[in-house]
């Protein structure tokens, strides 16, 4: 072998080894419909195993034992607005929850005065907490189409924080040159919400807020009064773009490739989704924007709108938030149920009615 033929031998596996390290670990993938319609979970251990690492479960909170015919809530504590009917002691047990589910640094303090009467509404975030617990009741009690059993807590969304890190705001798009420069309409520019692509820059907006309608095809070759306009088309695309970034799933979660429209040949995972857009829409309308009045303007977006929910605010980058660990269950007060019985543990890693919504 001369030295060229050397050279250019090596230079062939060093390209090799160096394709071959672009995909360690190797992707997976599971089948999840019929064989020929493309239809499988794909992930990537790299991707998916920092986000998992990075969604540790809170610690269970010591249970106050609360005997038959302990005082209630409602009947020893003032201004109880809420969850007044818990004993005493499953009700402080849940006010230290919220406390490190929410605001493990800054503690009662977050939302009471040092010193202050702790029935007195003082700061706005003990007013916007009373609203946020209202919303957790609606959704544990009346969104079981969406969030099942497993439920859901202040911890889904804070994660430890008191500003949850994927909440939105109406975003009004780049500046226009004005004159007779064309107008964009937010097209072709990359947008966090439509998972960096440029379909729209604000397709979650008339969707989990508004009350526009999902809509792409028609159901007739020529135009019928079923189709969508191409802004239509690309805001909805935007919508699902979005949705596969905040679950960290491909199209083929919700839709079967043979036909992306027909809801009899979807997989369930679609009619959960479904649901989702439905439950985000009415947090939104019916616990968020109320609240513009209540939160100061520094929290406020740059269109003046309220920080609203959409699903990667739970969801953030897994099918199942947490992996689906059941946090309710050891606080089913959240849930108009029973108080639990938990004993501490340390913190784990986690494992791995508005208008209807068409898609046709």
């Amino acid at each position: 072998m001369n030295r060229i033929s050397f050279r250019l031998m090596a230079t062939l596996l060093g390209i090799g080894a160096l394709l071959a390290g672009c995909e360690r670990p190797r992707m997976d993938s599971t089948q999840t419909g019929y064989r020929g319609v493309a239809m499988g979970k794909v992930s990537n251990p790299r991707v998916v195993g920092p986000i998992q690492a990075a969604q540790p479960l809170p610690a269970p909170i010591q249970d106050i034992p609360s005997p038959p015919g302990s005082p209630l809530a409602k009947d020893t504590f003032k201004n109880v607005k809420l969850l007044g009917h818990l004993p005493v002691g499953e009700f402080t047990r849940t006010m230290m929850a919220i406390t490190a589910w929410v605001s493990p640094k800054e503690g009662c303090n977050y939302c009471h005065v040092p010193g202050e009467d702790l029935s007195l509404d003082t700061l706005y975030t003990k007013q916007v907490s009373r609203k946020m617990l209202e919303m957790t009741l609606r959704i544990n009690n009346d969104w079981q189409s969406h969030v099942a059993q497993t439920g859901v807590t202040c911890y889904t969304c804070h994660r430890g924080q008191p500003v949850p890190a994927r909440i939105w705001y109406s975003d009004p798009g780049p500046k226009q040159a004005g004159g007779a420069a064309a107008e964009g309409w937010g097209q072709n520019h990359p947008s966090r919400a439509a998972g960096l692509t440029a379909l729209s820059v604000d397709p979650v907006t008339p969707y989990l807020s508004g009350a526009q309608t999902v809509r792409v095809e028609g159901t007739a070759a020529l135009p019928s009064g079923m189709g969508a306009s191409l802004k239509t088309t690309e805001a909805t695309f935007g919508l699902m773009f979005h949705i596969s970034d905040s679950l960290g799933v491909n199209c083929t979660h919700c839709h079967n490739t043979r036909n992306f429209a027909d809801w009899g040949e979807s997989p369930m995972a679609r009619t959960t989704a479904f649901q989702g857009i439905r439950m985000s829409r009415e947090l939104n309308n019916s616990y968020l924007e109320p609240l513009a009045k209540v939160f100061p303007a520094k929290r406020l977006g740059p269109t003046g709108d309220v920080p609203k929910v959409s699903c990667a605010t739970c969801h953030q980058g897994q099918y199942k938030p947490l992996n689906g660990a059941p946090l309710l269950k050891d606080h089913p007060a959240l849930g108009g149920g029973k108080p639990a019985t938990v004993a501490a543990a340390t913190v784990v890693p986690a494992a791995a009615v508005a208008p209807v919504v068409a898609t046709r």
